[in-house]
């Protein structure tokens, strides 16, 4: 490679970099003075990065370079190729890089310190060493091959004219379309049938903007399986690969899935700017990447519109059956906020922002259905008074329905609210089955329904929904299928079940809190107080988990009992506290009278865990009880 003035050819600058030295005239690699065998594509591609001296070369950039637009070449893997093969070389870790730097979803730069070394003299080759370029894909035949050169012609010609017999042979045999095109569809390899997206990475550098991200990746998620007949891992499932930097054919065997999309988002100044890769498992292979940039003011839409070329660059897109309904951007960012609250253990503090949505946009249905949503996990849980949450809970519920009758999530809201709020099995099936009819990819769906038919008493039913809800997504309720069992007595199913699921998420205080729970239920205290400890502390509360072990020390199961009660009552001043969860202490001390007084106020409240009395064993002395019939038959659950 030279550069020429007016006196004549100057030669291109020789590089230093650690103990490399790249001679871009002679185009030759050199470690510590012995030359590297160096194919063609990846060479180019070195003197490209380390001739722009830390500045960032984009993958389009790279593409033009390396290969001229009348080429039909999958760029996308032959760029991940060359970079791949120089890493390799240069002794380079993609996760610690040294020289190399990746720029993801947009391109590379060369980070280590370069020295230029003007009109630098060739350095001597090291005895035994040669030096070879080879062209991509063959290797160009150097003076160290055996064949004669008037042979070496003769083979060469002769490659030339089987190739160009072979090409007009497919030609004729494919018809008239494009070759290249022909080609590049050919029909090698499985259709991919399976997705999973990686969360996309924050790149605006505010971390405050983390939950923008998830919530287009959430978004994303949503409308690749409304979009398409693809299987989509969900969204919880996706999550734990959040920031890892590990093989993406790694994660696409623990995912079991086809094919990786993956890709970044950054806002700033009122423009989004996004990338997206979809990748191929199987050979890491690039199938197709874009990049939107869109203002603020249309990014509600972009989710649906990537989902859509996406779908349709797999050939499995679906007719799109109504327009997207317009969103304020004000009203998506507020709902991306709830959602993102939602999912990171802070439902408590969603709330506020789906109402803020609402009050930006009233007629936002996928807002109404998050308040509905925020309502109905906080009754369930016992964390919101059924007092005064039921009434909003259903309003919000069928707000929603009427605003959007064809949302997903509409019917979810509504399906939990006639289970949470009305106890109405019948308008509770007939909702999640319309849930899952929209969306039967959602594995919350499953255990939604699960719930209803455990209240109906269809047991076997339940059980079975619960194992296809953990099949779709294992990792959004990690607990659900054991809860299924707690319920119906079958405690060994249950502990084998929190273990299996504890080999996945050792830390996971749901899992943790259900064993301790079973555990208290088979009678086996000493462990229900370690699993109780262990809890506290994973909570960060070590006096909690001190104090429980005394009280068990000093006053045995009693005293264990008395200081759970103790605690209740004493957190019952602050915040609600469910009547149901106190009678169960009572149950468990054998006060038969503030048993039942409890339990009865449960009913009153409509608190959800009513629902559940007959799986507690500790209520088993008061089953006969016309009291605890009648507590029993009034909820509608099968007696």
């Amino acid at each position: 490679m030279f550069i020429s003035d007016a006196e004549g050819p100057v030669r291109s600058p020789t590089l230093q970099f650690a103990d490399f030295r790249l001679d871009c005239s002679r185009f030759e690699l050199l470690r510590n003075g012995r030359a590297l065998r160096v194919e063609r594509k990846p060479m180019e591609l070195l003197i490209l990065l380390a001739s722009r001296k830390g500045e960032l070369v984009t993958r389009a950039e790279i593409a033009q370079h390396l290969w001229s637009s009348d080429v039909f070449v999958d760029t996308e893997h032959g760029i991940n190729t060359a970079i791949r093969k120089l890493r390799h070389l240069l002794r380079d870790d993609s996760e610690d890089p040294k020289f190399i730097q990746t720029v993801i979803g947009i391109g590379y730069r060369f980070i280590a310190p370069i020295t230029v070394i003007e009109n630098a003299e060739p350095e001597a080759v090291a005895p035994n060493t040669v030096a070879t370029i080879a062209s991509d894909p063959v290797k160009a035949p150097s003076a160290a091959d055996p064949v004669p050169a008037a042979r070496s012609d003769r083979l060469w010609v002769g490659m030339a004219v089987g190739a160009a017999v072979f090409i007009t042979v497919l030609a004729v045999t494919l018809g008239p379309h494009p070759l290249p095109a022909r080609l590049l569809h050919r029909n090698t390899q499985p259709a991919i049938a399976s997705l999973a997206v990686i969360p996309l990475d924050n790149l605006s550098g505010d971390p405050s903007q983390e939950y923008f991200a998830d919530g287009m990746t959430d978004e994303l998620i949503t409308m690749l399986a409304k979009d398409s007949t693809l299987r989509i891992t969900s969204r919880t499932s996706v999550m734990q690969y959040k920031g890892a930097r590990k093989p993406l054919s790694q994660i696409a065997r623990a995912l079991n899935v086809d094919g990786i999309l993956e890709g970044s988002i950054s806002r700033a100044n009122g423009q989004v700017h996004m990338t997206l890769q979809l990748i191929r498992a199987d050979t890491d292979s690039h199938l197709w990447a874009e990049s939107y940039d869109r203002s603020a003011n249309d990014v509600a839409a972009l989710p649906d519109e990537a989902a859509k070329a996406v779908a349709k660059q797999l050939y499995r897109a679906v007719p799109t059956i109504k327009a997207v309904r317009y969103v304020s951007p004000a009203a998506h960012d507020a709902y991306l906020h709830g959602r993102y609250l939602w999912f990171t253990a802070h439902m408590e503090e969603s709330g506020p922002w789906f109402r803020k949505a609402i009050d930006l946009q009233p007629d936002y249905a996928l807002a109404w259905a998050g308040l509905a949503d925020y309502y109905g996990e906080g009754i369930a849980g016992d964390v919101l008074d059924p007092r005064t949450s039921i009434v909003p809970e259903e309003q919000a519920a069928q707000r929603a329905l009427e605003l959007d009758p064809d949302l997903p999530e509409a019917h979810r809201a509504m399906g939990a609210m006639f289970l949470i709020d009305r106890w109405d099995w019948a308008d509770a099936d007939r909702e999640t089955l319309r849930a899952i009819s929209l969306s039967p990819q959602d594995g919350d769906l499953y255990y939604l329904r699960a719930c209803v038919l455990q209240a109906a008493n269809r047991e076997a039913e339940a059980i079975d929904l619960g194992k296809k809800a953990m099949e779709i997504d294992p990792f959004s309720r990690p607990y659900a299928l054991a809860s299924l069992y707690e319920y119906t007595r079958q405690f060994d199913a249950t502990l084998a079940e929190i273990r299996l699921r504890l080999e996945a998420n050792p830390n996971d205080p749901n899992l943790i809190g259900l064993e301790m729970e079973i555990r208290r239920r088979m009678g086996n205290y000493k462990e229900a107080v370690d699993g109780w400890a262990r809890w506290h502390i994973l909570m960060g509360d070590h006096q909690s988990a001190a104090n429980l072990r005394r009280a068990y020390e000093q006053g045995g199961v009693r005293g264990f009992v008395r200081w759970q009660l103790d605690r209740r009552l004493l957190q019952a001043e602050r915040h609600y506290v469910s009547p149901v969860e106190l009678a169960s202490y009572y149950a468990q001390l054998g006060d038969k009278e503030q048993t039942l007084a409890l339990l009865e106020e449960g009913y009153r409240q409509r608190a959800t865990d009513t629902l559940w009395i007959q799986g507690d064993p500790a209520y088993d002395f008061v089953r006969s009880d016309p009291r605890f019939r009648s507590i029993v038959q009034k909820t509608g659950v099968a007696y």
